[in-house]
């Protein structure tokens, strides 16, 4: 299946699950794995991730799409469209959408190595990170003293 296809798809899901046109963009985004898709408010676009529809197919990608059309079209229409929004809860279960995609195996989920932790000069609080972080923009969670970045050996800490 190619994006044209899944756009296509996605606006027969609209139309006979909840009776209104999807006039916006649905795309395939080959990079989400911890997610099923994407609604974005601002340019009402949808994104549905390539895994999910490699690793478990049509019909739970099917619910991902009615999941992204709830935020669509009630976001569209004014209405609450956010997960914790009675009206999303609510057409969620009434057109049959997933609240949650199902996990990815492992091997896809690119775990990545923490490779570096900030250390609280004061009390010695360790916070592991997986990205560079600037310490001067941070505080220890404990006692708010300042942090120290310290890059990890990748070698002694797989």
């Amino acid at each position: 299946m190619n994006d044209w296809q899944l756009q296509q798809w996605v606006e027969q899901i609209s139309l006979s699950s909840f009776g209104r046109p999807f006039k916006h963009q649905a795309r395939f985004n080959r990079r989400l794995r911890s997610t099923g898709g994407r609604y974005f408010t601002g340019s009402h676009d949808i994104e549905i991730s390539w895994l999910q529809f490699e690793q478990f197919g049509k019909q739970d990608v099917e619910k991902i799409i009615k999941h992204e059309l709830c935020h669509y079209h009630l976001h569209i229409l004014g209405h609450g469209y956010q997960h914790r929004d009675d009206d999303f809860k609510k057409l969620l279960a009434l057109v049959g959408g997933t609240r949650y995609c199902k996990s990815l195996p492992a091997v896809l989920q690119r775990k990545e190595p923490y490779r570096y932790k900030l250390v609280c000069l004061a009390c010695s609080a360790e916070y592991l990170r997986k990205r560079k972080t600037d310490p001067r923009r941070f505080v220890c969670g404990h006692c708010k003293g300042r942090l120290k970045l310290v890059e990890l050996d990748l070698d002694s800490h797989s």
